[in-house]
């Protein structure tokens, strides 16, 4: 048996909650990956696994190898990275995530740049508005517009974004500006679900916090529809200011209630603190960096 073939199969199981799973996954037959299970389970004398109709659970033995191999597999990971030279030119594989709007207008410019200058890296580009485990997803860098509250990250700060309230000309003209939240009820709003209530949204006046009610007359789930949307006049909507950007530039937008904005959200780049730090993560936040930092003045 290859017992570090087999751990691998193992995280490939526990990572996709099942055998049926993993073995797509693995591109392996599914009686090929019970048995390394099974071996595995009869080498070291203790069930690992517990199958259910649904899904596989860890035994309290199991829980403690899957950590064991974790470390064991990741350090055997590098020790083959350090010989094939990851450590010493940037080669490689890189994922990266970052949310949607952003990563498009972006992120996305700044990895095309990166891989004309680095041919020996690859990148895998996820966009997604849900914050993703580095950890669990197997991320390498991650553009986190927020406050971070996860100890084991190490950020590289590269600005600020404030959302801001927004509406079209033509719409201001037919109905008064807004010179206070509280004013916000009386107007026609373009919520974006998930970021934002679609029935308060929150400012500051002064030092006080207050909470204004609004009257959704849409609610979407992108910030490219509320933007779209409060550009062809139909209400107002509240988005980071680099989602309303383009809009702004092209005239078919302008913020409004700018002094009761709350503080602007912090952008990081962050990656999980690890021991030597591979050439190419070093290399794309390097490179990355400084780029971003100039679209965020």
């Amino acid at each position: 048996m290859d017992r570090l073939d087999a751990m691998a199969v193992l995280l490939a199981v526990v990572e996709n909650g099942s055998l049926s799973a993993a073995s797509r996954a693995l591109h392996s037959p599914l009686p090929t990956v019970s048995r390394k299970i099974s071996e595995l389970e009869t080498h070291l004398g203790v069930r690992l696994i517990t199958r259910t109709s649904r899904k596989i659970l860890l035994t309290e033995a199991g829980e403690s190898y899957v950590n064991a191999a974790r470390e064991i597999l990741g350090r055997v990971e590098e020790a083959e990275r350090r010989a094939s030279g990851e450590y010493i030119a940037p080669r490689g594989d890189l994922t990266i995530t970052a949310p949607i709007v952003f990563g498009r207008l972006h992120v996305l410019p700044v990895v095309t740049d990166f891989l004309k200058a680095f041919p020996d890296i690859n990148i895998r580009l996820a966009l997604s508005d849900r914050s993703m485990s580095l950890a669990d997803e197997h991320i390498d860098v991650a553009l986190r517009i927020s406050p971070l509250t996860e100890s084991n990250l190490i950020a590289t700060r590269l600005g600020s974004i404030r959302t801001t309230v927004y509406a079209n000309p033509d719409y201001l003209r037919r109905h008064p500006h807004p010179l206070h939240p509280r004013d916000l009820v009386h107007h026609d709003c373009i919520a974006f679900e998930g970021v934002l209530s679609n029935r308060f949204w929150t400012f500051r006046d002064g030092e006080q916090e207050i909470s204004a009610a609004i009257r959704a007359r849409l609610s979407v789930n992108t910030a490219e529809a509320a933007v779209d949307a409060a550009a062809v006049g139909l209400g107002v909507t509240r988005i980071m200011s680099y989602q309303a950007r383009r809009a702004v530039e092209a005239g078919l937008l302008v913020p409004l209630l700018e002094e009761f904005e709350q503080e602007a959200s912090p952008v990081h780049l962050v990656h999980l603190s690890q021991g030597v730090m591979p050439l190419k993560l070093r290399a794309f936040l390097d490179f990355a960096a400084p780029r971003l930092r100039v679209v965020l003045r």
